[in-house]
């Protein structure tokens, strides 16, 4: 399998169960799944799917940082 590259992702827990997963670098790139790796799985197969699209378009801010604050 080809590789395309590394890229951030977001993953959060729903209220309503499962998973939401979002690939930061690509716009409308998204998924979601039951399970932690269900949805990383899911992230992966719509990202290849966003990069095959020619309307997709990367993110202008390709450098994404994480920071965790306490308060």
């Amino acid at each position: 399998m080809e590789q395309h590259g590394t890229f951030p992702i977001v993953l959060q827990k729903e209220k309503e169960g499962g998973y939401s997963v979002t690939n930061l670098a690509l716009e409308g790139c998204y998924s979601q799944g039951e399970t932690v790796e269900e949805a990383l799985a899911n992230i992966k197969e719509a990202t290849l799917l966003c990069l095959e699209d020619e309307k997709t378009s990367m993110a202008e801010n390709e450098d994404v940082s994480l920071h965790l604050i306490t308060v």
